[in-house]
């Protein structure tokens, strides 16, 4: 086997491996100062880490002043072609119905396509937006462009599975409070809160139907805002919740302070991304034949989970073990720069 080839990632993950490259935490900012602040903090944190930990999306959705969407878009995609070699920045369009939807990504997609990780959609409703989408990057010139759809009804939530299953779509994410006002008042206002939210049934049933349709179809469940930003303890334990029992591997950051809890949040234990370290070192010394380590036997299926948590310590900015390292360092020079 040749060394790319042999990488843990490629044998392990196969076609899921590029969406599992995602960072854990994505965060929004549309106005001006803030945009350019949160994108200064990307490249802080990633001279800090060794690489880049999260996600910057300029939002046009919330972002755009009302009369203003063009000049707002003009903006996104000039912050996004001056953003520094190596930055992640996406970009939140207004939804495939509004009328600057096609502005949007004419000028965002067509101008700065070739600096952006994404393209989020609010409000996705069907697989019909996506399509929609999808052939207005293909007429801005930016046809591999991936896509990210934010669930926020009960409507698409019944449609996740479908909507996770097209080919361009990379994350699902979950738009908690259009969800609850799309009840009509049925879900009261504290399933919008931090410790709520994972308790009213019907919103515990969409952020699982969520997930599930994400690790159905090899695509990414990234967890909704908590809107006190504040809190911090509120926002690690949402956080906690989200990963460890919601199946969530992805979570928005509406404020910078939220950045660096979600990035602990989604960590795995340090003893753990140490026997994970063993466990795939010492498969790949047996070429990825069964092993046995501690008394336990191990295959590829408890490889991929072994090699996940590595992955996942990567994206959260841990210290990994010598040989851990070596395989990112590798993986980062076969990749292809943005």
């Amino acid at each position: 086997m040749n060394a790319a080839a042999s990488h843990p990632r490629d044998v392990l993950l196969g076609a899921q491996a590029a969406a599992g490259a995602l960072p854990v935490c994505d965060h929004y900012s549309g106005v001006e100062p803030r945009m350019r602040k949160s994108l200064q903090l990307q490249q802080e944190m990633a001279r800090e880490f060794g690489h880049c930990v999260f996600d910057v999306t300029l939002d046009c959705e919330d972002g755009a002043p009302v009369g203003a969407e063009r000049q707002h878009a003009e903006l996104v995609a000039r912050l996004a072609r001056e953003a520094a070699p190596g930055a992640r920045v996406a970009a939140r369009v207004h939804t495939v119905d509004h009328p600057a939807f096609a502005a949007d990504i004419d000028i965002i997609a067509g101008q700065a396509g070739e600096r952006l990780c994404h393209v989020m959609l609010p409000k996705v409703e069907s697989v019909d937006d996506v399509l929609r989408a999808e052939q207005a990057l293909q007429a801005a010139g930016a046809s591999a462009l991936p896509l990210h759809a934010l669930i926020e009804s009960p409507a698409a939530v019944h449609r996740a599975f479908e909507i996770a299953a097209h080919p361009r779509i990379q994350s699902l994410s979950f738009g908690l409070m259009d969800f609850v006002s799309a009840h009509g008042g049925a879900i009261p206002a504290a399933g919008m809160s931090s410790q709520g939210q994972f308790e009213h049934p019907l919103v515990v049933r969409a952020k699982l139907e969520i997930a599930a349709a994400c690790h159905a179809h090899g695509k990414v469940p990234a967890h909704c805002v908590v809107t006190e930003f504040s809190d911090t303890a509120a926002l690690q334990a949402a956080a906690g919740r989200a990963a460890r029992e919601f199946g969530y591997t992805r979570m928005w950051s509406i404020h910078p302070a939220q950045i660096r809890p979600i990035l602990a949040a989604f960590a795995p234990q340090q003893q753990e991304v140490e026997r994970a370290a063993r466990i795939i070192a010492a498969a790949v010394a047996a070429d990825w034949a069964p092993i046995s380590a501690e008394g336990v036997l191990h295959d590829r299926a408890s490889y991929r989970y072994f090699w996940q948590v590595l992955e996942r310590a990567h994206h959260t900015g841990q210290a990994l073990p010598a040989a851990a390292r070596a395989w990112f360092q590798a993986a980062a020079t076969m990749a292809s720069p943005h």
